[in-house]
């Protein structure tokens, strides 16, 4: 018996031998890769000499370096957050009070998921723009006071691509919470009705606890897609500005593709790396717990 067992042990690792090898050759050995390079200041081209934790120590000391995390940091709550929030008021309102033409509805929150991030913050920089159609609302209302080159203004250009994000992930977020809701037993909600509960007592009590993985899917998946941003910010603002939009990954490309420093931008890339990977173990792990 435990002879059987060993080999239904062996004939799973052989089958997942070759996923493994390419995770390893793909990721593992590029990000070791990495973190080496992060020891050295490096143009790229020449011999790069050791500084040891320099790079790490620029990445902490630098304020364009730790403006970069920050506001890194600030988009979450627009590619997080708001597009979670959103998501969950959608579904509350979806699922209790169904219409028909779903598949509709579906193919519309899934618009931005199919539409290149190019694409979408090329689009986004026309609405935004002088004579663009969120300028001639405000003008079409009366507002013409407020209008401005939205990603072009100090105060208003980190709002501005973020607002783009929870746009992009808010359909995603919805769709993850749509599916949810099909797998939750009918029997809780009649339950719950016969007990008298409302319709937001019902959408707290029943709905939002059996929606527990589908959160903190979102959550991983939106937290990365934040703190990871590149594609976006290069189209609409390029990190304008001054600095006032520059994220990690767009310095990153700067201080490796332009700057010639791929000892910093290595430094940088693996404590982007960590901040995600520890974010994410934070809400794996307070998933786990309310299970």
């Amino acid at each position: 018996m435990e002879n059987s067992h060993r080999r239904g042990a062996m004939r799973g690792y052989v089958y997942v031998l070759p996923a493994l090898a390419v995770y390893v050759v793909f990721a593992v050995l590029p990000a070791l890769h990495t973190a080496y390079l992060s020891l050295f200041d490096w143009d790229g081209v020449t011999l790069g000499s050791w500084v040891g934790l320099d790079n790490y120590r620029e990445v902490f000391r630098n304020p364009v370096l730790l403006r970069s995390l920050v506001n890194a940091l600030a988009l979450v709550v627009f590619f997080s957050f708001v597009p979670i929030l959103t998501g969950l008021l959608t579904t509350a309102l979806l699922s209790r009070y169904r219409r028909p033409g779903m598949s509709v509805y579906r193919l519309l929150f899934m618009l931005p998921q199919i539409v290149p991030l190019v694409a979408v913050g090329v689009t986004w920089r026309w609405l935004y723009g002088d004579d663009g159609l969120v300028n001639e609302a405000l003008r079409a209302v009366g507002l013409d006071g407020i209008t401005r080159a939205w990603l072009g203004d100090f105060g208003t250009a980190l709002i501005a691509v973020g607002l783009v994000g929870t746009w992009v992930l808010s359909g995603l977020c919805t769709m993850l919470f749509l599916s949810g809701v099909h797998k939750v037993d009918p029997s809780l909600y009649e339950a719950a009705r016969l007990d008298g509960a409302g319709p937001v007592r019902e959408f707290v009590s029943v709905t939002l606890p059996q929606l527990r993985g589908e959160l903190a899917i979102a959550l991983t998946v939106t937290m990365v897609a934040a703190l990871a941003s590149f594609d976006i910010v290069y189209v609409t603002t390029n990190g304008g500005p001054g600095e006032q939009t520059t994220v990690p990954g767009l310095l990153v490309y700067r201080l490796a593709f332009s700057d010639g420093d791929v000892g910093l931008a290595s430094a940088l890339g693996v404590v982007l790396s960590c901040l995600i990977l520890g974010l994410v173990y934070v809400v794996n792990r307070l998933s786990r717990s309310e299970t």
